[in-house]
């Protein structure tokens, strides 16, 4: 048999704060909210303060955390920016166009922004397309140059290329395979 919680009065069981989870002060609820939502994954200020504000902590006990926890460095924009842009250049082929639009959804300020995906070589950038192409070009054999086109040049600008660079990338990688890429310098 289990044991009854103690009640007071014939009231619920006390508890102190603690054992029902969140504590009462609203900073310590900020603070615990934050840390739980830093220790899955880097976040911005911005998402912060959103968690914050949707879970109702007063404006004045979020400001007071998340002031506190940008001073001891748990809140980073510009690292995070830096890391963004590198892991999802790297790991999914975007480009900067694309990854300014992610990391502005994020809340990142424009400034850091602009250094963080200064730090793309465009050489880099160009040699990425053109794994992104190589990869997909299979997949497109047995279609007409056309669509090929389309689908190779559709994804490229979907991962935030440009149109001329994503007509060139795809015009070279159709001329290697030996395709005849005579009219495709149009924009398309």
């Amino acid at each position: 048999r289990r044991a009854r919680p103690a009640t007071c009065a014939g009231g619920p069981p006390a508890a102190a704060p603690a054992e029902k989870g969140e504590p009462r002060d609203p900073v310590e609820q900020a603070r615990n909210i934050c840390l739980r939502l830093l220790t899955g994954t880097p976040r911005t200020r911005k998402q912060l303060a959103d968690a914050l504000r949707k879970r109702e902590i007063p404006d004045e006990a979020a400001e007071e955390v998340l002031a506190r926890f940008e001073d001891v460095g748990l809140i980073d924009d510009a690292a995070f920016a830096g890391a963004w842009v590198e892991s999802r250049h790297h790991g999914r082929g975007l480009a900067r166009r694309a990854l300014v639009r992610e990391l502005r959804t994020k809340g990142v300020d424009s400034a850091v922004i602009d250094e963080a995906v200064g730090q793309l070589d465009p050489d880099q950038e160009e040699e990425t397309a053109r794994e992104l192409v190589a990869r997909k070009l299979r997949s497109t054999r047995g279609l007409d140059r056309d669509k090929r086109l389309r689908r190779l040049a559709g994804m490229l600008a979907r991962k935030g290329y440009g149109e001329g660079m994503a007509l060139r990338v795809v015009r070279q990688a159709l001329e290697e395979e030996g395709e005849d890429t005579e009219g495709l310098d149009e924009p398309f």
